[in-house]
């Protein structure tokens, strides 16, 4: 199925709350490719219209990762797993309200397929991230 799709059902919601972590990693079947439960799922707070522009032009392309940052700031939800090595359907995660993040993806084309990480705009310059 289609990559660009896959990145916004895993990664983009406006309406995502710190509480609707588990039904929603749930619901959109979001798992590592062996069934057990991906550590950290983040969601970008945004319309998919803002979150695709960093692709086009709104993100700064890095060369050395061959990601790209976005120039705005968003607001993520962090879920992180509870129990390291849970398989599904029994992951519980734990989410989280960042503010102020940018994001770090990579574009395929003019849109995102991977989301890398996110930072404070503080961390942006100091070259060497996490």
């Amino acid at each position: 199925f289609h990559l660009k799709k896959k990145f916004r059902r895993q990664h983009v919601d406006a309406k995502m709350t710190e509480k609707l972590c588990n039904t929603e990693i749930s619901n959109r079947n979001i798992y590592k490719l062996d069934n057990s439960c991906k550590e950290t799922n983040t969601f970008i707070l945004s319309i998919p219209a803002k979150v695709k522009s960093i692709c086009r032009g709104d993100g700064r392309y890095d060369e050395n990762s061959g990601m790209t940052y976005s120039t705005a700031t968003f607001r993520i939800i962090k879920c992180k797993l509870k129990h390291q090595g849970a398989r599904k359907p029994s992951c519980q995660y734990e989410g989280r309200l960042l503010t102020n993040r940018i994001i770090v993806v990579k574009c395929e084309g003019e849109l995102p397929v991977h989301f890398d990480r996110d930072l404070l705009p503080s961390e942006r310059n100091d070259g060497e991230q996490l």
